[in-house]
Order: C-alpha cells, then sequence, then structure tokens
C-alpha cells in the first residue's frame, strides 16, 4: 500500500494562475511523494486515450445534455452520442490550449488521499479545505453556458486500476525514480528505529 501511485495533472487554468507550487506543496504535507514530474502541451491522441470513454458513456452524457436543452428551450441538433463526445471534445480543446503539469505521486493509499484532497470535479460543491474548493468557483452551469469545459484546476485518477493505466500513457517507466525519502521512516517505520540517541 505505501507504494501505490496515482496521477496528477494541473490543468492549463492552474498553470496559467501560479498555482502549480502551491498544489504540489499541498500533496507533499500530507506526506506523499512525488517519483516523477514533468512540463509538457499534451496531445489530442493522448487525451481521447487517458479519457478512455465508451459509446455507453457518451450516449449517457449526451441524454443529459439534451433533457437540459430541452429544458432550456433550446433546440435539439444532434444525437444524443455527439452532445456526449461535444464534452470530452470541450475537456480536450481545453487540455491542450496551454502547457499542464503531469506527475505521479505516491504513498499509502495515494489514490483515495489525492482525491480527497483535490475535492469533487465541480468546484462549487467541493468542500472548504480541498483544492478545487479553495482556489477555484467555477460551475457546471457557467461551463454549459459557455459551451467550454469545467476549470476545476487538476485531473486525478478515481481508481488505482484508473491510475495504473493512466501513468503508462503519460510517463514511460524510466521516467518514474524510485527513491527514499527521509520521512517515510516518520510515516511508515512501525518502531521508528534511530531516532534515539
Amino acid at each position: 500500500m505505501i507504494k501505490e501511485q496515482t496521477l496528477v495533472i494541473v490543468k492549463p487554468d492552474g498553470v496559467q494562475r501560479g498555482l502549480i507550487g502551491d498544489i504540489i506543496s499541498r500533496i507533499e504535507r500530507i506526506g506523499l511523494k512525488i517519483t516523477a514530474l514533468k512540463l509538457i502541451v499534451a496531445s489530442e491522441d493522448v487525451l481521447w486515450q487517458h479519457y478512455n470513454k465508451d459509446d455507453a458513456w457518451f450516449i449517457a452524457k449526451g441524454t443529459i445534455a439534451i433533457e437540459s436543452r430541452t429544458a432550456q428551450g433550446l433546440p435539439i441538433e444532434k444525437e444524443a452520442i455527439e452532445y456526449g463526445k461535444d464534452i470530452l471534445r470541450a475537456n480536450i480543446e481545453f487540455m491542450t490550449s496551454g502547457p499542464v503539469i503531469a506527475f505521479v505521486v505516491q504513498g499509502n493509499q495515494a489514490v483515495g488521499i489525492v482525491k480527497k484532497l483535490v475535492g469533487g470535479t465541480e468546484p462549487l460543491t467541493s468542500d472548504v479545505g480541498t483544492i478545487r474548493g479553495d482556489y477555484t468557483v467555477d460551475t457546471y452551469a457557467l461551463a454549459n453556458s459557455s459551451s467550454r469545459a469545467v476549470r476545476n484546476l487538476l485531473h486525478c485518477s478515481d481508481q488505482v486500476s484508473e491510475a495504473e493505466r493512466e501513468i503508462q500513457l503519460w510517463f514511460s517507466e524510466d521516467e518514474i525514480i524510485k527513491y527514499r525519502l527521509a520521512n517515510e521512516r516518520i510515516l511508515y517505520d512501525v518502531n521508528l528505529d534511530g531516532i534515539l540517541e
């Protein structure tokens, strides 16, 4: 469990707002370590693989979009699957609009801890104290009214299997460094051996 890894991506809005240091600091202060990190402009191909959605997901999300458009009195101009794909297209357009910081975080229950620290996908409903809750005010409604992706600062993997798949997309094996931090003895050494002289 102490070697569990997760992927975190500081999105273009987080980079542009100068929040990289604050985000990394919050993750490190909790006791997790960074084992890989890079600044890149993401490619569309990697992002389509990263989001990894199937037709059932597109149809479900597109159906919600159609219901929303109907409630607002807007015309329905395409099939549900295309409205669903529009959501991903908007995310990919946003994620390729500028540089992102991708990094691998390792430690006990890394996936769950980072997810809790980041907060819910929609900043409006993220708890105070989470990164999204503390640093942004965007909402699904505002994003939808502008036909754009929600600007929620960062991505983190939802589960261990997803983290493993995503890390392989963003990093080669030789880019992930295996090393020890001094504070890992404090966090994981059962007896804190060597503390007393």
